[in-house]
């Protein structure tokens, strides 16, 4: 058994973030969400998983994810030239593939459920293809599933306009080698794409044993700002641990779980958690409120922050208003003059400065 993730595309609903970098690198309660990906891989027992990059990101992703000892696994980096389609990222993928079953994970998706119990499923039942699933109120947006009471997969759609379910494909899928002819038989849809919604139909066609499950739990798509919010409060909810292992004065009042990186320090500083702040940061006379990352060394002087995403190497200072909602890239410098009243609301990318008069 191996594992297929994707980590390519151009990332445009995140834009200016993903001008400079990978969507699937920007961090999660500090860590970077395609590793999410590989340790939910990892913990279903798959060590060696295959991680398909663009050329516009990929040596990036390489350098930050190393060549998978950090997880105990092996990684070999699959290089797509062109955002053509899931099916033809599987396509090029075929050499490290061969004829072994796997799990495919597009690597900008989050879910709470662990994979063991539907690797289970997908090896007792010795199925061609399951898909996961999971009830959108727009389905139109997603590839959605048509289902028979036997959980058998009648039909799928990419992005219908008039949608026969609300079973949106969540972006995990199980397949055996008979995927590669299915992905050979089909042609570009309208948008130029081999999609993977019709290589599955082209299984259930020609009458493969197609199976759907529906999630459990959490699901977190996070292509776009507001998504990297929700994700990042779910999960500093659900996993993050109290941990001190920096400097905390004793004018600084902290309550909740948060955690503090190696060398970071915090003087007259009110911080409410959850929050994680990362390594080698300098807070200040700061406010730090619920729900907010804050990744390695960055400064925060005289401003207030919550429920945002801070990356690495930013300094933020003498900012009265209260930054909220926010997402900010690595290395952006950041100051406000004069004191306005109003919160302020931030998408920043890498290397941006910011002055608002």
């Amino acid at each position: 058994m191996k594992a297929l993730i994707l980590s390519g595309g151009k990332g445009t609903r995140l834009r200016p973030l993903t001008y400079t970098g990978a969507k699937q690198l920007v961090p999660v309660a500090n860590k970077p969400i395609l590793w999410y990906c590989i340790e939910s891989i990892v913990a279903a027992g798959v060590t060696d998983i295959g991680i398909v990059i663009s050329p516009e990101t990929g040596e990036e992703v390489k350098n930050k994810t190393g060549n998978g000892d950090r997880f105990n696994a092996n990684i070999t980096y699959i290089l797509q030239d062109k955002p053509a389609g899931l099916a033809h990222a599987v396509k090029i993928s075929q050499p490290f593939l061969g004829d072994d079953s796997f799990i495919m994970f597009l690597g900008d998706n989050l879910i709470e459920s662990d994979l063991n119990k539907f690797l289970n499923s997908f090896q007792q039942k010795q199925l061609d293809a399951l898909i996961l699933l999971r009830q959108v109120d727009d389905p139109t947006a997603f590839g959605v599933a048509t289902v028979g009471s036997d959980g058998k997969v009648i039909r799928l759609v990419e992005k219908p306009k008039q949608p026969e379910s609300n079973l949106a494909l969540v972006g995990v899928y199980f397949f055996k080698k008979t995927i590669h002819q299915a992905i050979a038989n089909i042609v570009p849809s309208a948008r130029g794409e081999l999609e993977i919604t019709e290589a599955i139909q082209k299984l259930i066609d020609t009458d493969q044993n197609v199976e759907a499950s529906e999630l459990e739990g959490w699901w977190l798509d996070t292509g776009k700002k507001d998504d990297i919010l929700a994700a990042n409060q779910i999960v500093l909810d659900a996993r993050l641990k109290s941990q001190n292992l920096g400097t905390v004065d004793t004018d600084s009042n902290l309550s909740g779980r948060i955690a503090i990186g190696i060398g970071s320090k915090v003087i007259s500083c009110k911080i409410r958690g959850p929050v994680i702040i990362g390594e080698n940061c300098y807070l200040e006379n700061a406010y730090i409120g619920p729900y907010t990352s804050i990744k390695d060394r960055v400064t925060i002087i005289s401003t207030d922050i919550e429920h945002s995403v801070i990356l690495s190497d930013s300094k933020i200072t003498g900012i009265h208003q209260r930054i909220v909602d926010s997402v900010i890239g690595q290395r952006v410098l950041m100051k406000v003059s004069p004191k306005r009243p109003q919160a302020l609301r931030f998408l920043v990318g890498d290397d941006s400065q910011l002055e608002i008069m």
